[in-house]
């Protein structure tokens, strides 16, 4: 092939795909493959898609917004529909002190009042007397943008193979980079699940040009929207390897709050519900680590799309070089 590597990327979600993506960009000959029947089938698919550096100071370590700042940019150059109009972060009256705190531990933002978050969200008009806009941050839709880097892959001369496809044989690759979650956690040390929920909700009533942060001491919710007046309801990740379905608590805690902040969500059609592990480090950080040949990006934890960019480009210095 020229000298190329011929590079094997198991694992088709977020992690997989920005990596296979990034090895093509560097001249690598790259097979993505996933062993089940579609691109994305896994947490990623259920992800939020927030490309947040700034909000997610608020409980992750520095680390993560210093090599997350860029994704935005990234993800713009590479999939169509990256929104970039920031986040905005709200507290219903009972629990406005909670921005407070929330602004201590971040940065970039700036303080709003009720006129400017009526400017920004007409909709909201006279709920909210304060909030927290993170102007520089952006979202973009998983269920459209994986298939996008899927599709960027081919066109770069990658192939893309899942089931009922068989899986590669890797002995005819140079190298193999495993981004496969769990599956490998009998390989990697130290490596955990940790339970995400999301509804999928239609609601004509409402409409939001950003995600918004709604803060609450015990279960922080986060509102996105995506076309058609569809939003995406999520939670900050729970401490369980419970991978059953969603419970009827979890369930009215993200309905209510959608419905504080706005009733219209009442009315709201409920078109998925769904909960996923995501593989996760004791730290919470996203690890890139090699064993001979074989490259692996695991432990994303909650943050996917933020971070994936950075590990994709540390994984492909381990087969290029720096």
């Amino acid at each position: 092939m020229n000298g190329k590597p011929r590079i094997l990327v198991k694992g088709a979600g977020v992690a997989g795909l920005t990596a296979a993506v990034t090895l093509a960009e560097r001249g690598g000959v790259v097979t993505l493959y996933d062993c089940a029947d579609r691109v994305g089938a896994g947490a990623s698919w259920m992800a939020g898609g927030m490309l947040a550096p700034w909000c997610e100071a608020e409980s992750a370590p520095a680390e993560v917004t210093a090599q997350s700042v860029d994704s935005v940019d990234w993800w713009t150059k590479h999939v169509p529909g990256v929104v970039r109009e920031g986040s905005l972060v709200l507290a219903p009256a009972r629990d406005v002190g909670e921005l407070a705190r929330f602004g201590r531990r971040t940065s970039h933002f700036e303080t709003v009042g009720e006129a400017e978050i009526t400017r920004l969200e007409p909709d909201l008009a006279g709920r909210f007397q304060k909030g927290l806009f993170f102007a520089d941050e952006g979202h973009v839709d998983p269920r459209k943008a994986l298939p996008a880097l899927a599709q960027a892959l081919e066109q770069m001369g990658g192939q893309v193979h899942v089931a009922p496809d068989p899986a590669p044989d890797e002995a005819g690759f140079d190298w193999v980079v495993d981004c496969t979650g769990l599956h490998v956690r009998d390989q990697l040390d130290h490596l955990r699940g940790v339970r995400g929920e999301m509804l999928l909700l239609r609601c004509e009533d409402v409409i939001l040009h950003r995600p918004v942060r709604m803060l609450h001491p015990r279960i922080p919710v986060y509102i996105v929207p995506r076309d058609n007046h569809v939003f995406m309801v999520g939670a900050t990740m729970v401490e369980s390897e419970n991978a059953g379905g969603m419970t009827v608590r979890s369930m009215m805690e993200l309905l209510n709050s959608a419905w504080t902040l706005h009733p219209g969500f009442a009315e709201a059609e409920i078109l998925e519900m769904g909960t996923g592990l995501r593989p996760s480090y004791p730290d919470n950080m996203p690890r890139v680590v090699r064993q001979g040949r074989h490259v692996y990006v695991n432990g994303m934890y909650r943050h996917g799309f933020l971070l994936s960019p950075a590990r994709a480009r540390e994984a492909a210095d381990l087969v290029f070089g720096p």
